[in-house]
């Protein structure tokens, strides 16, 4: 216990500013990460290895300050390293969505009159499916590329428009059975193949494979992607490897509205609100 008084009383020696400046970055920092992770398989994950870093930190010292075990703490030390190591693999799919965001500038998406078209109609295009329980899947890309799903589809290039996506996923067609992904106001591919998220992600035994891919392509990008289930005709939107459900069709238009905004100039809000006002009217 004194070696423990001893080792915080050294650090409270320094400038109080210092220590609070290092305090708020630190802080940062882990609040940034654990809000970049909130709802995915990586947030239980992380808070589990800040914890075995900083406790591993403080038991390193401790050990140091009080005795010379000298092969001890190097074993320690390749264990705290080790961590890291496992971790970086472990955060494998978030760090790399995180990088391309870094990375990736915002591509000019088109127009806001053609986006604020583009809205409304993903949101008929849903409404009909969910109507007639015709299940779809459809990936909205923001600022992550897809183009190494799209290379396992086929390419349309076609606007995106309802009754084209209706005739896509209609049952029987030859691209109805996969994923369509979408840029801007553009339908770039149909039949993609999308990668599944792990097992476990999702809870229950109702979610099938278009909500596993849904999870998965979100889950590596920061595309979003609409859902609507071909057994009870729910709408669902994924997110961050998020999973939302029962969603009506202002939340969806709202929602893609947000969207939509990540990608186009200013103006595209402005020009979509006017429509939002008309549907209420």
């Amino acid at each position: 216990m004194e070696t423990l008084i001893n080792y915080f009383f050294r650090v409270a020696q320094n400038p109080w500013w210092v220590v609070a400046v290092e305090l708020f970055l630190i802080s940062l920092v882990v609040y940034w990460a654990v809000d970049f992770l909130e709802g995915t398989r990586g947030e239980r994950l992380f808070r589990g290895v800040i914890f075995i870093l900083i406790a591993g930190v403080l038991i390193l010292n401790l050990i140091t300050e009080r005795s010379q075990f000298e092969r001890l703490e190097y074993l320690f030390k390749g264990f705290l390293i080790a961590v890291l190591i496992i971790a970086v693999v472990a955060f494998q799919p978030e760090i790399r969505r995180a990088l391309i965001r870094i990375g990736q500038p915002k591509f000019l998406a088109g127009s806001s009159q053609h986006l604020a078209r583009t809205v409304e109609e993903l949101v008929a295009a849903v409404a009909d499916l969910a109507k007639t329980k015709t299940g779809a899947i459809i990936v909205v890309e923001k600022r992550v590329a897809l183009g190494e799903f799209i290379e396992t589809g086929t390419r349309i290039g076609a606007r995106v428009s309802a009754e084209l996506l209706k005739t896509i996923f209609y049952p029987g067609t030859a691209l109805h059975d996969m994923a369509v992904i979408i840029r801007a106001d553009r339908v770039l591919a149909a039949n993609v193949q999308l990668p599944l998220a792990e097992a476990g992600t999702l809870d229950g035994t109702e979610f099938g494979s278009r909500h596993r891919a849904a999870v998965g392509i979100t889950t590596g990008s920061d595309a979003v992607c609409i859902v609507v289930s071909e057994e009870t005709g729910t709408v669902s939107l994924a997110e961050d490897g998020r999973l939302t459900r029962n969603l009506d069709n202002t939340q969806l238009r709202r929602r893609l509205i947000s969207v939509m905004h990540e990608v186009a100039s200013p103006a595209f809000t402005a020009a979509v609100v006017g429509k939002l006002r008309k549907h209420k009217a």
